[in-house]
């Protein structure tokens, strides 16, 4: 089985809608048995919490479910257990090096990398812009689902 994980500062915005964006297109290719998505804070602010109601109501829009989704911080064992770690921007990967003890680690991956767009995903939480984030999200997803699929061609 293959772990994403998906990292952003607060675990209520951006990694649980990548994560569950990531859940929804790996159950539309069928594969839901063989890839395990989650999310985590790099900040311990809203363990516990359910995804920011802009999350929700964004994923809302394109029938994406947020069942079982809740914030939680990054452990140290969740370098073990997962085979992509995927920080939303340059500081998530900074923290997330930092917190994981792996400084430069290609597990540790900065989420839009695999897209043309070179750059960070704006936090919807300060921005309110939670379709740009979508957009982004959707794109990023794509791609990743696609890298993890070459990767893992033999196991899925």
């Amino acid at each position: 089985m293959v772990h994403v994980l998906f990292v952003c500062l607060g675990n209520i915005c951006r990694s649980p809608m990548a994560e569950a964006v990531f859940k929804h297109l790996v159950a539309k290719e069928k594969l839901e048995a063989s890839i395990r998505v989650d999310s985590a804070a790099t900040s311990g602010w809203h363990i516990g919490a359910p995804p920011h109601p802009g999350t929700i109501a964004k994923l809302k829009e394109y029938d994406i479910s947020t069942e079982g989704i809740s914030g939680r911080q990054l452990q140290k064992e969740d370098f073990e257990e997962f085979d992509y770690i995927v920080g939303m921007d340059e500081n998530n990967i900074k923290d997330i090096r930092q917190m994981l003890g792996q400084p430069d680690h290609p597990k540790i991956i900065r989420f839009l990398d695999w897209t043309e767009h070179k750059k960070d995903v704006p936090d919807p939480y300060f921005t309110g812009d939670f379709q740009e984030t979508y957009d982004l999200v959707l794109e990023g997803c794509d791609a990743l689902l696609g890298k993890v699929k070459l990767d893992y061609k033999e196991q899925l």
